[in-house]
């Protein structure tokens, strides 16, 4: 596993597409907090960090699938994913090898939005006026958002050979799984069913974790969630081989 995490990883650093998804994330993302005066945090008057965490999710639906649609789908297009399969590695050993080495780029993509809290966190009247308990409990959410949508970008992967196929489903996947179950708990003939559905879907879940409370729930939810699309891919691979 931890060969597939360093060949996949330096294979990321050694590909001007993940510096531009990366630069277009972070460039879009202060457009948003700075200069878009619905978003502004110099708008807003308050020394809050939340247009920040409330933008970051829609912003990963495109950046995660931008990362990883090549893990797996580049690989069968060019024939290696058979050479994989020769050598002494697990099933288990490629996916958590690709997948670990997709959320390390996504963690080195958030380490520059810390400019952000420090930045909020020097305008404040009274300096230090910023409740970081709540901020650490946003960022912890963020990643674990962002292992979700890892993991459902590696699954699309291992579905087609086509990264922009990949690219598509895991953008629908990632929207449908933050705030398709909540769109759906308000269709009428659902109603009784709204809080299951609701809790069914990422955004709740994320948006507990952003209270600054670290609820067991949602952890155990968010690494269920990693855990079986990880395992469905695992499955799908070993498919291949049936």
């Amino acid at each position: 596993m931890l060969t597939i995490f360093k060949k996949e990883f330096y294979s990321y650093l050694n590909s001007f597409v993940a510096y531009i998804t990366i630069g277009l994330f972070l460039v879009v993302l202060g457009l948003f907090l700075w200069v878009f005066p619905d978003t502004s945090i110099l708008e807003y008057g308050y020394a809050s960090l939340d247009s920040l965490f409330n933008t970051v999710p829609y912003l990963f639906m495109f950046l995660i699938p931008a990362i990883t649609m090549r893990s797996l789908a580049e690989e069968k297009k060019e024939g290696t994913f058979e050479l994989l399969a020769t050598r002494p590695l697990t099933d288990w050993d490629i996916v958590l090898g690709k997948y670990l080495a997709a959320l390390t780029l996504v963690l080195f993509a958030l380490i520059p939005t810390l400019i952000y809290y420090i930045s909020v966190y020097q305008l404040g009247v009274t300096v230090g006026n910023i409740d970081t308990g709540a901020v650490i409990g946003s960022y912890i959410g963020l990643f674990l958002l962002g292992g979700a949508f890892v993991a459902i970008g590696i699954f699309s992967s291992s579905l087609t050979k086509n990264q922009i196929i990949a690219f598509a489903i895991a953008v629908f996947l990632c929207f449908f799984a933050f705030s398709g179950f909540e769109s759906a708990s308000q269709v009428l003939s659902l109603q009784k069913f709204d809080n299951v559905l609701i809790n069914l879907g990422i955004n709740e879940h994320y948006q507990s974790i952003s209270r600054g409370v670290l609820d067991s729930r949602d952890l155990i939810y968010f690494l269920s969630f990693i855990a079986l699309f990880l395992l469905i891919t695992k499955t799908i691979l070993g498919g291949r081989k049936w």
